[in-house]
């Protein structure tokens, strides 16, 4: 039984663009330490092709039941996903009746894809922008906010959080579907395994203080294509969420739903599996 991989994990994509606002969680302020950035654009073909309309397995069977079940979106309502990518949640919040959803997303290819995908969706607008600097697009009109698995690609979780509440309306909901901080950290978090109690484990080796993680997108090809992963203890999340005005009223923790062949340790594999979840949603009302 393995986790998902990079590419299954993404549900929007967001460059890593840094604002420059206070709050930064990492040394300094300003951009976090590391290798120049480059964004989602130079990924984003490979990325669309791979994960499509209907998003990875993980997606269709764990990620999007819940984002949907936590935002109880009403017939009429009217959404903002933020951090949309090629709007991998669109056509379910399109099936649920909205009157209105606008994707935002920093990659002008991603956004060009999603566009092209929806572009016979009436309630479907898309607009490129920075999720974490100020623009007109938060303007408060909006009753549900979504940002579904990007939190951790965005190095500026302040400025996230700022206009993803300033886009609701007063008493408007917010849902987040993050990977879960306190088991899965790339390259941090392991399976393993006790044969004296057979069974298996997970282990962290790093969690308490922020990270940048970068990961190459397709290692397989020898190229220098990568993108960064931006690890945050949950207090740390849920802290910048209340700074921002949006407090928090309920929490889902995901567990996969893959299971094993059936094998030596695939007992002690499904006991693993319902223990120690994959992802986290967070819902929250704005203030």
């Amino acid at each position: 039984m393995d986790g998902p991989k990079r590419h299954e994990m993404r549900g929007g994509k967001f460059p890593n663009k840094r604002s420059g606002k206070a709050g930064s969680s990492f040394p300094g302020g300003g951009k976090p330490p590391g290798k120049q950035e480059r964004g989602w654009d130079g990924v984003a073909g490979w990325y669309d092709k791979l994960v499509g309309a209907d998003g990875s397995d993980y997606h269709q069977h764990v990620i999007l039941p819940a984002v949907m079940e936590l935002l109880d979106v009403q017939k009429g309502h009217e959404v903002i996903d933020i951090c949309c990518g090629q709007g991998v949640l669109i056509r379910h919040l399109v099936a649920a009746g909205v009157e209105r959803v606008l994707g935002v997303d920093a990659s002008g290819k991603l956004i060009g894809a999603a566009r092209q995908r929806y572009s016979g969706e009436r309630e479907a607008t898309f607009l490129k922008a920075d999720a974490c600097a100020e623009g007109n697009w938060a303007d408060g009109t909006y009753d549900s906010a979504a940002c579904v698995m990007a939190v951790h690609d965005v190095p500026d979780i302040e400025g996230l959080m700022r206009n993803m509440a300033a886009s609701l309306k007063p008493g408007g909901r917010a849902v987040i579907v993050m990977m879960h901080p306190c088991f899965r950290i790339p390259k941090e978090s392991h399976w393993g395994w006790d044969k004296d109690q057979k069974i298996q484990y997970r282990r962290l080796d790093k969690y308490g203080k922020p990270l940048e993680i970068v990961l190459q997108t397709r290692p397989g090809l020898g190229t220098d294509e990568s993108t960064t992963f931006y690890h945050r203890p949950l207090a740390e999340v849920i802290g910048s969420m209340g700074n921002a005005g949006l407090g928090i009223t309920d929490c889902k923790e995901l567990f996969s739903h893959r299971r094993s062949q059936v094998g030596p340790f695939s007992k002690a594999e499904h006991r693993a599996a319902e223990e120690f979840p994959l992802f986290i949603g967070l819902v929250a009302q704005k203030l």
